[in-house]
């Protein structure tokens, strides 16, 4: 088994970071036009860079597309003279779809459709996996399900839920990062010091997302577990839901959809 990276990002190199926890470094190569920052990765990782992507993907057996979406027109053209049947290609852009990749590279091609997030990079990602089962063999499956756990946790979904998987988890990290920020500034605006404000904040809202994670409790039953009558936490309820909280996070993810569709 070998695997390639054809782009070395922010969310490449999250999901790499994964993926040696189960492999090897030399069962793992990767392509990346920013030369400097190849050869950093493999200073740091002790994986291989190859010259271009054609030489990436016509070395490994599953090819990881790891590009933004208007870089696949140019990155296909390079590798479609040699991907062959035998490989896995695995698509983490928004809005590249199943039927785009088989109209460009064959329709005898094998594909596997993912959305993960950068939370991969300490092994909490998040990731929404979309393959049909009939294209696979055992083998294959097993080694897609060990690199989608090797970084967090995946859910199998299907391919019209795509564009939602980016909403719910894909740019979602980006909502909770600037809430983080938004809680400890009000805290800090009380004296708080602001190294302790993020501790105590981030701290929080990892332990509320494992509540809902670990106990399957209904979000709301779990807020309402902290709303005492007429206490300071229904009063901040109060607050947001004057200011639009909920409404806010729906339209940035009507923004969110429209912007996957439209890629």
């Amino acid at each position: 088994m070998k695997i390639g990276f054809i782009g070395m990002g922010n969310m490449g190199y999250a999901m790499l970071k994964g993926i040696l926890n189960v492999v090897k470094s030399t069962d793992v190569i990767f392509s990346e036009p920013n030369k400097e920052r190849a050869v950093d990765i493999t200073r740091q990782t002790g994986v291989e860079s190859v010259d271009s992507n054609a030489e990436c993907a016509n070395n490994v057996k599953y090819i990881i597309l790891a590009v933004k979406p208007q870089f696949y027109p140019q990155v296909l053209k390079n590798i479609e003279n040699v991907v062959r049947n035998d490989q896995v290609i695995i698509s983490i852009a928004p809005g590249i779809t199943m039927d785009y990749l088989k109209k460009t590279l064959g329709i005898d091609k094998r594909f596997v459709r993912v959305m993960p997030n950068t939370p991969a990079l300490i092994g909490c990602g998040m990731t929404g996996v979309c393959f049909d089962d009939n294209d696979f063999d055992y083998e294959e499956k097993e080694v897609i399900d060990m690199i989608f756990t090797s970084f967090g946790r995946y859910r199998r979904v299907d391919e019209r839920l795509m564009s939602a998987v980016t909403c719910a988890s894909g740019s979602s990290p980006a909502y909770v990062y600037m809430f983080i920020e938004a809680l400890a500034d009000s805290a800090v605006k009380y004296g708080m010091p602001r190294d302790m404000a993020y501790e105590m904040v981030a701290q929080t809202v990892m332990g509320s997302a494992k509540m809902v994670l670990e106990t399957k409790e209904h979000p709301g039953k779990l807020k309402d577990n902290v709303c005492s009558p007429a206490g300071t936490t229904i009063a901040g309820v109060s607050a947001l839901e004057e200011f639009g909280f909920r409404n806010a996070i729906i339209k940035a993810t009507d923004e969110c959809y429209k912007k996957c569709e439209g890629l």
